[in-house]
Order: C-alpha cells, then sequence, then structure tokens
C-alpha cells in the first residue's frame, strides 16, 4: 500500500523556519517526480516546489523562491522541504505528492500537515 506521510508542520512566528519531511513507502519513489503543495482556508490547491526524479532539477513557486529548498533522499525514501522566512500567508496545510503520470496508481498523495506562521 502506497503511503506518504507529511511531518514537520507547527506554530512559528513570522520570519522563522520550519523543515517538512515526506516519508513514502510502497512505492519506487526514485521513479517519482515528488511535489509539495499548500492549501490555505478558502483558497484552491497550489504548487509549492518540485523536484525531478534524478534530484538535478527544482522548480519553485514564485511566491516561495528564495525562502523554500526542497530536496529528496530516495535512500531514505524521504523529501524535504526547507522553508524559512516564513511569513503569515504562508499559512497552510502543505501535502506531499509523489507524481509519475496521470494513469491510475501513478499520482499520490499524503495526508497533509498543517503550517501556522503568526505576524
Amino acid at each position: 500500500q502506497v503511503q506518504l506521510v507529511e511531518s514537520g508542520g507547527g506554530l512559528v512566528q513570522a520570519g522563522g523556519s520550519l523543515n517538512l519531511s515526506c516519508a513514502a513507502s510502497g512505492l519506487p519513489v526514485s521513479y517519482y517526480v515528488m511535489n509539495w503543495y499548500r492549501q490555505a482556508p478558502g483558497k484552491e490547491r497550489e504548487f509549492v516546489a518540485r523536484i525531478s526524479w534524478n534530484g538535478v532539477d527544482t522548480s519553485y513557486a514564485d511566491s516561495v523562491k528564495g525562502r523554500f529548498t526542497i530536496s529528496r533522499d530516495d535512500a531514505k525514501s524521504t523529501t524535504n522541504l526547507e522553508m524559512h522566512s516564513l511569513k503569515p500567508e504562508d499559512t497552510a496545510v502543505y501535502y506531499c505528492n509523489a507524481y509519475a503520470g496521470e494513469a491510475p496508481g501513478y499520482n499520490h498523495w499524503g495526508q497533509g500537515t498543517q503550517v501556522t506562521v503568526s505576524s
């Protein structure tokens, strides 16, 4: 059974840092592009960061560029999101996504972890 389990969320003051982690099991994670998305209350889920299957290429939403860093350790089946200089507008539930295509069984989501940034 495929599982993506996020951890590391919490409450932090503006300007602070958090490190989210996504632990994957039940899938060959090295074949997947790993993504982080987030969803704030009353808003649609939005893309945050992506790392290619081989870890070479990364991309970020403009709103987090320069503040967030995505990385992966396939030996541990983990994907991390380092978040610095956090802002209240970063408050959201953060979701890990493993993507290898639109076919059934190739697009997996975690349950999310709450990040709250106080002003």
